[in-house]
């Protein structure tokens, strides 16, 4: 039989089937019976939907992974109308069947209830763009195909369609259902990923490392479990997979070693501790920034300027890095400044200590600002103040500038020179005149 002829054939079993429903008691008494479950429905929704919603709506302040779930489960809250009617309708069918022996208009307003409900689950409560693209192309066409009874044929069509990919072969129906199952799962793993990072990260008692670390187990074990979740749905075999993980072995021994070595040194720097978020850090190559992230393949470090540097987790294992934040330690900054040759300099190191003391930012321990005779120089008396501060100096902009100020003032105040470059010419022999 063609196509033609099949879609005919079920176009005149359509026909026939609506001339009988129109013509039935039992149709008309079963159409009845759909109406008042769905006014049940409809109140009942009305009755108990602001209930549930102030339940499931916890306070703006309140932002824990509880309340998170809570607000999760408010999104499918619109949901409530059709499944309600799906269920008063499922109990009026098993009366109709029990009275009528059949329940054929009831069963088709039962599916139509579930078609609702997939249109109100894309439109209104998926918000993931992947998973509105799954449901507006497959999920709303199979409840369509499923509301018009024609799942069954559709099912053995789709699970006798097969696609063959080398010696391995999959039916169009396990694609259909990995492809729906697997982004259902894997978004409720990326949301539960999500809310379980935020969680760990909130737990300020554990160390920075400690809760990197538990975050990126935590997202081993979700996405693991999804897989393996995902596997039994499909039916597959796992330990048809070894060959797999053979094969996998066999990548990460020549072309994927780079990613296997930036994937342990990842796990090394997050037991040790030697560099954490917030540390600021220098590469070897000269390279300065404050750690933002820390992935399973790199390290991203934030410049002051705002340019993210990606750096491979390996790096950080194998070459010499400068950690400027490790333990919180404090750090120490100089800035140099010259005096005239006429200064009394025993009295410079006193003035510019007291000066640069009065920096809210500067430490007096490890020890003050101490000030320093470096030289002499060409033009000036070179001297060196040294302090030391909490933070990180912006690129010579933070706290050098103040300092730089602070140094001013004060030798201004104390009326000593800052000398500037002078040339004492000698001249030989009678002067030039212009004839």
């Amino acid at each position: 039989m063609s196509v033609k002829d099949q879609a005919l054939s079920y176009l005149q079993q359509g026909y026939d089937l609506a001339i009988q429903w129109l013509t039935s008691a039992a149709a008309w008494s079963q159409f009845g019976l759909l109406v008042v479950a769905f006014l049940a429905a409809y109140y009942l929704h009305k009755k108990i939907n602001p209930a549930i919603e102030a339940l499931l709506n916890p306070d703006e302040e309140n932002t824990g992974i509880f309340a998170h779930g809570l607000r999760f489960g408010l999104l499918f809250l619109p949901l409530l109308l059709p499944l309600l009617a799906y269920s008063f309708t499922a109990v009026g069918e098993q009366i109709t069947r029990s009275i009528f022996g059949s329940g054929a208009v009831i069963a088709f307003g039962k599916r139509l209830f579930i078609l609702l409900a997939a249109r109100i689950l894309v439109q209104d409560v998926i918000y993931s763009p992947f998973l509105k693209v799954l449901g507006k192309y497959i999920l709303l066409p199979l409840t369509v195909v499923y509301a018009l009874g024609l799942f069954d044929p559709a099912t053995t069509l789709l699970s006798d369609t097969n696609i063959a990919v080398g010696n391995i072969s999959f039916s169009l129906l396990a694609i259909a259902r990995g492809v729906i199952f697997g982004g259902i799962i894997f978004w409720l793993g990326r949301w539960s990923n999500d809310r379980g990072a935020e969680y760990i990260r909130a737990q300020e008692e554990l160390r920075i490392p400690t809760r990197e670390l538990a975050t990126k187990a935590f997202e081993l074990l979700i996405f693991g479990g999804c897989f393996l979740l995902l596997m039994n749905i499909l039916g597959l075999n796992l330990s048809a997979l070894a060959f797999i993980g053979g094969a996998i072995g066999v990548g990460l021994g020549f072309g994927l070693q780079k990613i296997a070595a930036n994937f342990i040194s990842g796990i090394i720097l997050l037991l040790e501790g030697q560099a954490t978020v917030g540390d600021y850090v220098e590469l070897d190559g000269g390279e300065q920034g404050t750690i933002v992230k820390m992935l399973s393949r790199a390290i991203i470090l934030e410049t002051f300027d705002g340019k993210w540097i990606v750096v491979p987790n390996e790096d950080f294992i194998t070459t010499r890095i400068t950690n400027w934040s490790d333990a919180g330690s404090g750090n120490r900054y100089e800035v140099e400044f010259s005096v005239s040759y006429d200064t009394n300099i025993n009295k410079v190191p006193k003035i510019i200590e007291n000066a640069v003391a009065t920096h809210p930012a500067v430490l007096n321990k490890p020890e003050g600002p101490d000030c320093e005779l470096r030289g002499f120089g060409d033009s000036g008396i070179d001297f060196c103040v040294e302090f030391w501060v909490g933070g990180i100096d912006d690129g010579k902009n933070k706290y050098t500038s103040d300092v730089l100020f602070l140094v001013w003032n004060a030798l201004k105040k104390n009326g000593i020179e800052i000398p500037y470059p002078r040339r004492v010419i000698e001249i030989k022999g009678a002067l030039p005149t212009n004839d």
